[in-house]
C-alpha cells in the first residue's frame, strides 16, 4: 500500500514537471478587452442638427478625441477596440463647423441598435 501511494506521487510530480515546463495550447492569460476614444452612436449622431454651437455638439457627442490646430473647424472623434482575442474594430466621426456653427459631419458610428458588442466586455456578476 505504502510502495503504491510513492509510485502515485511520484508519477504526479513527474506530470506537474511537465505541465509547468510544456503547458497545453488551450491553456493561455485572459487577456482584457481595450476600448480607447470617444464611442460616438448613431443615436448620438441622429441628434445633431446643422447651425448647433460647438458646446452643444459638445454636449451630445462629448470631448473631442483630435482638435487640428492647423483646422481649428473640424473635430475628430476616434474609437477603437482591441479584444482580447485579437480582433479589432476601429471608427471614425468628424463634425465640422463654419462660422462656429456645426455645417456637417460624417463618418461610421456606431449602430443605433446592437452598438453594444462593440464595447468591452464587462465580467459576469
Amino acid at each position: 500500500m505504502t510502495s503504491a501511494m510513492l509510485l502515485a506521487g511520484c508519477a504526479t510530480k513527474d506530470r506537474l514537471t511537465n505541465l509547468r515546463e510544456n503547458p497545453p495550447n488551450w491553456l493561455t492569460p485572459f487577456r482584457i478587452d481595450i476600448g480607447q476614444g470617444n464611442y460616438v452612436t448613431e443615436s448620438m449622431v441622429g441628434q445633431l442638427k446643422k447651425g448647433m454651437s460647438r458646446e452643444q455638439v459638445r454636449g451630445v457627442l462629448g470631448t473631442p478625441l483630435l482638435i487640428d490646430p492647423f483646422r481649428n473647424d473640424r473635430w475628430d472623434y476616434v474609437f477603437k477596440l482591441k479584444r482580447g482575442d485579437g480582433r479589432q474594430d476601429r471608427r471614425r466621426f468628424f463634425v465640422q463647423f463654419k462660422d462656429d456653427a456645426l455645417e456637417s459631419w460624417g463618418g461610421d458610428p456606431l449602430p443605433r441598435e446592437g452598438g453594444e458588442e462593440l464595447l468591452p466586455s464587462r465580467p459576469a456578476r
